[in-house]
């Protein structure tokens, strides 16, 4: 495993001192209720870590984009109550993140306490990472702990700013996501396998541009591997197409050739002359798709041999969905890759919001090694990319 360059909670005294830990609680809501608690849940090792040692722990994290302004849906008091059913302990939803209002709530804390302050992104002082707003939120701390992966790759007041006026270090995810993240892209049990699907190829050409050279195969699926497959003179009919990629796409594969890393497109797909989950479909060879019909996902062949790739993998990074997952006849592709990749006894690493939402659709996130609960910052970090919240933490030398 890479070995991680940054302090973490290892690293500081902790015991009576005020620790703010920026956590990445964004969840999904469903009328008005979590739908998805995982990461809340992967947040929980730090925050118990800190309590165990006496700290003051203090969290922050935003929910949705509210976009400056206090929208009474995003607030975090049901967040702070799941939290603490996960905890077995109280935590204090505070109902504002700077102020009067969180100081005293701070001030009222003892060790081992945990307070959740109010969606930092009710304040556009967040996002444009505001000298005053910085000063506000390190105000009410000692100490900085960042473990929210998922937000690394913004500037933000709670990510970067803060961390450059307290002792910042990473919490246990934090570490955990760049060590195994970090070791897949450097040193690689092989064969190296990387999956990446989703619709635009414009979205992941440095993800893709990354690992032409470091994979031994890349296997292209989604909407994307019709601008592929269009590059190569197959007709797509009505499927989308990024035309603008065209260029780019033509690049990759002749990098990908040079470099040795064999690049495997679809071989047949599951069209439709429409996109829902009532829409007749049927598959057809990637040379059979008719003027009239779009392919939105890949077809049985094409899984098979995807299979047959992963099968024999040291290490798999998925990123991306292989089709219209969300809808029935447009799912089974996905379903498809999920299942080779938790039983192929590789090393296997899952990011982004699509590919985790399939492998928790499909039942086996538990057969996975890594499931990032990184979205964006997953794909900057594949693309090679500092993340700005990781390269204001304290250097461990």
């Amino acid at each position: 495993m890479a070995a991680f360059g940054k302090q973490t909670i290892r690293d500081l005294e902790v015991r009576g001192r005020r620790v703010l830990v920026r956590v990445d609680f964004n969840v999904p809501l469903g009328a008005g209720a979590i739908t998805d608690d995982t990461r809340i849940r992967a947040a929980v090792p730090t925050i118990r870590a800190l309590r165990e040692a006496g700290g003051r722990v203090i969290l922050i994290s935003h929910l949705g984009r509210p976009d400056g302004v206090v929208v009474e849906s995003l607030r975090l008091a049901p967040v702070a109550a799941r939290l603490a059913a996960r905890l077995g302990v109280p935590v204090h939803a505070v109902p504002e993140c700077v102020g009067p209002v969180a100081q005293a709530a701070v001030d009222a804390l003892h060790d081992g306490d945990v307070a959740l302050l109010e969606n930092v992104r009710f304040h556009a002082g967040e996002e444009s990472n505001d000298p005053g707003f910085v000063s506000a939120l390190a105000a009410l701390g000692d100490l900085y702990v960042n473990d929210a992966f998922g937000t690394a790759h913004r500037a933000h007041a709670s990510t970067e700013g803060i961390a450059r006026r307290l002792p910042a270090v990473a919490g246990l995810l934090m570490e955990r996501e760049i060590e195994i993240m970090g070791a897949a892209l450097a040193s690689p049990r092989r064969p190296f396998v990387a999956v990446v699907g989703g619709k635009k190829v414009s979205d992941k050409i440095g993800v893709l541009r990354n690992l032409v050279g470091r994979a031994d195969h890349l296997l292209v699926g989604g909407a994307m591997a019709n601008t592929f497959l269009k590059a190569q003179g197959h007709a797509t009919g009505a499927s989308y197409v990024e035309a603008t990629a065209a260029g780019v796409v033509g690049e990759i594969l002749a990098e990908a050739s040079r470099a040795g890393t064999h690049l495997e497109l679809p071989v047949d797909l599951v069209i439709a002359p429409r996109l829902g989950a009532d829409a007749p479909s049927r598959v057809v060879s990637v040379d059979g798709v008719p003027d009239d019909q779009m392919a939105l996902d890949i077809g049985p062949e094409t899984v098979a041999r995807f299979a047959e790739v992963l099968r024999g993998a040291g290490t798999i990074i998925w990123n991306g969905p292989m089709g219209v997952f969300e809808m029935a006849p447009f799912a089974a592709g996905t379903m498809g890759v999920a299942l080779a990749v938790a039983g192929s006894g590789a090393t296997t690493i899952v990011g982004g919001g699509d590919s985790v939402a399939a492998l928790e659709a499909s039942g086996l996130a538990d057969r996975i090694t890594h499931v990032s609960t990184g979205g964006g910052a997953s794909l900057e970090f594949l693309e090679g990319r500092e993340l700005p919240g990781i390269a204001a933490l304290r250097d461990r030398h």
